[in-house]
């Protein structure tokens, strides 16, 4: 049988190694026999010095004998001994030594004694070195293994054991990893610790599939580090892997990315049936083997959901990974009547999502049909959730999500994930259902296009009148909106298109609409009415195109249009206009005068810039709107109907309705020439117990701060329970500011009919969600504010920005 003989090269950091450790002899009477020249360099003594004469005499000062009698009991009982003791050098001091003491039988002699010493500091160290790799084998949370050149596992600690499902870390020993692992994973985890071998760079923190050969079907990753093991001289001794069993973040991890995707991915049209096709692709086949999407009838026709109706559904989308399986489902386009007992019907009555980990239920349900339930047991389902679609507190219909090739059964954290899939897409469904209205209801030219009742504010009480120049189609091009924004303001928009009847109305339709969605955005009015004057300057241009030479159809297309936001906490009114005629403010003392407004330039011109003007209102002031439908009378003096106006919106009236009536009979007689709008709006002002304000310095702690401003204000209210929630809120925007921002940040509060939290800086930097890496160590703010908010959102000012968020109170 050969023999391998292996030199290993000393460790450096062994205190005991040759050319680090003192030696010495003692003979059996415990006089010094031998010394080393390590030993002369540590005490002084040289050989001749200390050969023949008794090292307790010698080696130890009188008050260290105790010691020295101590671990010499200790060695005559044990055969050794190992610790640390004072040594008198050969100056007087005192030195202390880590000692190993060990005995050597000679013939005729007896016992005699090896002594290696060191310096106790060295000594200490590395006993704690040897206590830091007893740890990481016997008590680490952390998988570690060695393994030899030939990738054979040399040891593993408990922790790695235990992730591989082995009785004991021994039962590893001589193993390949392969020997654990479904092939697939091992090879790449193989691979892996060749490329450290071969090229001494270390991985670090290589997430990796390490699916058991056990359990092939259980989901595993793992975090892997690893590092080449050499000798002292550079020999290679093997490679060392430290694992981590990151299952649950690398779920949590691809939880996020899905949702990330879904944001981007699901919504990109007004279209219902393309946003649930959009949905059915987010979800397979990374969250489910198959999903089905079925609206509520009337939501797919584009019409208004029944509440709390369990009616009939219409299978608007399918996806699935398993080939030919659709021929197991209700196809598209067919009706289906989910009854109570199943998971769907249960989902849908109770607004609440439904998980089945045990799909047999499902399968013995009584269905409308059993050949349906013939078909899902041919699917080969094994695990099923039932999501609700719900937008706006409307039910517009269910999604199903099975699983057929993935063994492991869906679990709570994916409940939540499909539940947010199925927010996301109820929203862009119910937008584009919305849509959907909104744009028959235009090419159908009724009414009902503009608001005929507005929804009361906090900020404002309106009225307001609209007539058309049209009697036969009763639409035209004016409109109007009063739209809430953040921060408990209020948009009034009243505007004109050149015009009227159904071309104008047309687009009316789509400047209202895209009034709506740049108030969504927060924009200052003089930026609305940019992005307006880019619309119809658009507007113009494709009329233009689509127009036939010689067609009778009316190519011109221009608009004015007049933006003002009120806020009723500071009392000032931010406006702006584009050709528009100027408002009317009046004061709480019945004073009525015309706001002097930069004019502007109608939309559609293009290349001019609009000016902003801020007033300040009393609360109780009274600002009208109009078109000049109510002014531009052909037979009147415009500076005559002006003044006319003012006395008739400062005379005393009973409310605001008489006050429109009474305009509109004084300005207006048949027939009209145009058309006409007029909105007025009275002023209201948040008392001063509902705005808590705060200025904070730009420093470390303001956020703490604003913790503490937060606490004590939502206790004043009564609003206890909303304590920790609006606090991190506050934290993670103060926090935001602080970081990003040069100056002072204000901190406000607002609650009225829900409860807002405002961060104001001076940057103009844009808030934006991302997905956080494993590694960082922040990005996550922005994503919990947007899941523990109602809305959140930021607007732009000439100074800087404000980030704004709302809560629903709880009741």
């Amino acid at each position: 049988m050969d023999e391998t003989v292996t030199a290993f090269g000393e460790s450096p950091d062994d205190p005991f190694a040759l050319h680090h450790g003192a030696t010495a002899a003692l003979d059996r009477t415990g006089k010094v026999s031998g010394w080393s020249k390590r030993a002369q360099q540590l005490l002084g003594y040289r050989p001749q010095e200390v050969i023949g004469r008794a090292a307790a005499e010698l080696l130890v000062g009188p008050d260290d004998q105790k010691w020295i009698t101590q671990a010499a009991l200790s060695c005559e009982r044990m055969t050794g001994w190992f610790g640390v003791l004072p040594i008198r050098h050969r100056d007087g001091s005192r030195v202390m030594l880590g000692i190993r003491a060990r005995c050597v039988l000679r013939a005729e002699v007896g016992c005699e004694w090896f002594l290696v010493g060191a310096p106790a500091e060295e000594v200490i160290r590395w006993e704690t070195d040897r206590a830091v790799l007893d740890g990481l084998f016997q008590r680490s949370p952390i998988g570690f293994a060695s393994h030899a050149p030939d990738l054979r596992v040399l040891r593993i600690n408990r922790a790695l054991a235990h992730v591989g499902g082995l009785p004991t870390a021994e039962a590893a020993k001589g193993h390949r990893i392969s020997d654990f692992l479904v092939a697939a994973d091992a090879r790449t985890v193989e691979a892996g610790l060749k490329r450290v071998l071969e090229t001494g760079k270390p991985m670090i923190f290589t997430e990796q599939s390490c699916r058991l050969r056990g359990e092939p079907t259980q989901e595993r990753y793992v975090s892997v580090s690893a590092f080449r093991m050499e000798d002292s001289t550079g020999a290679v001794l093997g490679v060392a892997q430290l694992v981590e069993d990151v299952t649950a973040r690398h779920r949590a991890q691809r939880r996020l990315a899905l949702l990330n995707e879904a944001s981007v991915r699901i919504g990109t049209t007004l279209d219902v049936t393309t946003t649930a096709r959009e949905l059915s692709e987010v979800a397979v086949p990374s969250l489910a083997d198959c999903i089905t999407v079925d609206l509520l009838e009337s939501v797919a026709r584009g019409g208004e959901p029944a509440p709390f109706a369990l009616g009939p559904v219409l299978r608007v989308a399918i996806k699935t990974v398993v080939p030919q399986s659709e021929r197991f489902l209700v196809p598209i386009g067919e009706s289906i009547r989910f009854t109570p007992d199943t998971p769907q019907g249960r989902c849908l009555a109770e607004l609440q999502p439904v998980l089945e980990r045990d799909v047999d239920l499902f399968l013995s349900a009584p269905l409308i049909g059993t050949h349906w339930v013939e078909r899902a047991r041919n699917l080969g389902i094994r695990s099923l959730m039932a999501v609700p679609l719900v937008a706006r507190g409307l039910v517009l219909g269910v999604i199903s999500l099975s699983r057929t090739q993935q063994v492991e059964p869906f679990e709570a954290d994916d409940l939540v994930l499909a539940s947010e899939f199925a927010a996301r897409a109820a929203v862009c469904i119910d937008n584009a259902r919305r849509f959907t209205q909104q744009h028959e209801a235009a090419l159908a030219l009724q009414h009902r296009m503009l608001p005929s009742v507005l929804p009361g504010h906090p900020a404002v009480e309106v009225a307001h009148r609209y007539l058309s120049a049209d009697s036969v189609t009763g639409v035209g091009g004016d409109w109007f909106d009063v739209i809430p924004l953040s921060g408990a303001r209020v948009a009034l928009i009243v505007g004109d298109v050149v015009g009227h009847g159904i071309h104008a109305a047309a687009t009316m339709g789509r400047l209202r609409t895209a009034v709506q969605t740049l108030a969504d955005l927060d924009l200052e009015p003089d930026e609305a009415l940019t992005h307006l004057d880019d619309l119809v300057d658009r507007l113009a241009s494709e009329q233009e195109e689509a127009s036939a030479p010689g067609s009778p159809q009316e190519n011109l297309i221009g608009a004015t249009c007049l933006y003002a936001v009120y806020d009723p906490v500071t009392k000032r009114c931010t406006l702006a206009r584009a050709g528009h005629p100027p408002p009317v403010v009046v004061t709480p003392s019945g004073t009525a005068s015309l706001v002097d407004l930069p004019t502007g330039p109608p939309l559609g011109l293009g290349g001019l810039p609009f000016e902003t003007a801020e007033l300040v209102l009393a609360e109780g002031s009274t600002i009208a709107l109009y078109t000049n439908g109510l002014i531009e009378a052909a037979d009147q003096d415009l500076d005559e109907t002006l003044d006319r106006l003012c006395r008739t919106l400062s005379a005393p009236h009973g409310s605001l309705q008489e006050t429109a009536t009474a305009v509109v009979t004084a300005l207006l007689a048949p027939p009209l020439v145009d058309d006409t709008t007029l909105l007025i709006a009275r002023t209201r002002a948040l008392a001063d117990d509902q705005v808590a304000v705060w200025q904070l310095a730009p420093e470390p702690q303001a956020a703490a701060l604003a913790r503490s401003l937060v606490i004590k204000q939502l206790n004043s209210w009564g609003l206890d329970e909303m304590a920790f929630t609006t606090e991190l809120i506050a934290t993670e925007l103060v926090t935001n500011a602080y970081r990003y921002s040069n100056g002072p940040i204000e901190l406000r509060l607002i609650l009225d009919r829900t409860l807002m939290c405002e961060v104001s800086d001076g940057s103009t930097t844009a808030p934006h969600l991302r997905r956080a890496r494993i590694t960082d160590e922040g990005g996550r703010g922005l994503f919990l504010v947007a899941q523990l908010t109602q809305r959140w959102g930021a607007r732009y000012t000439h100074e800087g920005k404000t980030v704004w968020t709302e809560q629903l109170l709880h009741s």
